[in-house]
């Protein structure tokens, strides 16, 4: 009586494991929270606020430009003249408004 002798399962198991763990990891590295698409998205967030943070600095070296225009050490009458137009409504006795 001649006994058929099976293939061992430990090998094909330890091996299915491996492709499983190595699928989990490169799955993880793709699309994980510290993967290529996360970092993707992480820079294209960077330069968006890279961008609003060079809108706002210049818009407050505008802002502070202005504020040293109408400083007591330095006072720019035409900038004083627009802004009292703009903010109080004031107007010249020789101008004429039409609206």
């Amino acid at each position: 009586m001649v006994r058929m002798s099976r293939p061992p399962l430990a090998p094909l198991f330890y091996i299915s494991a491996m492709v499983l763990l190595g699928a989990y990891f490169m799955f993880a590295a793709v699309q994980g929270d510290y993967g290529l698409f996360r970092r993707a998205e992480v820079e294209a967030e960077e330069r968006s606020l890279r961008t609003e943070l060079d809108e706002l600095t210049a818009e407050v070296a505008r802002m502070e430009n202005l504020t040293r225009r109408l400083s007591d050490s330095y006072l720019d009458l035409d900038l004083l003249d627009q802004q009292a137009r703009d903010v109080l409504g004031l107007i010249r006795n020789d101008e004429i408004i039409i609206r």
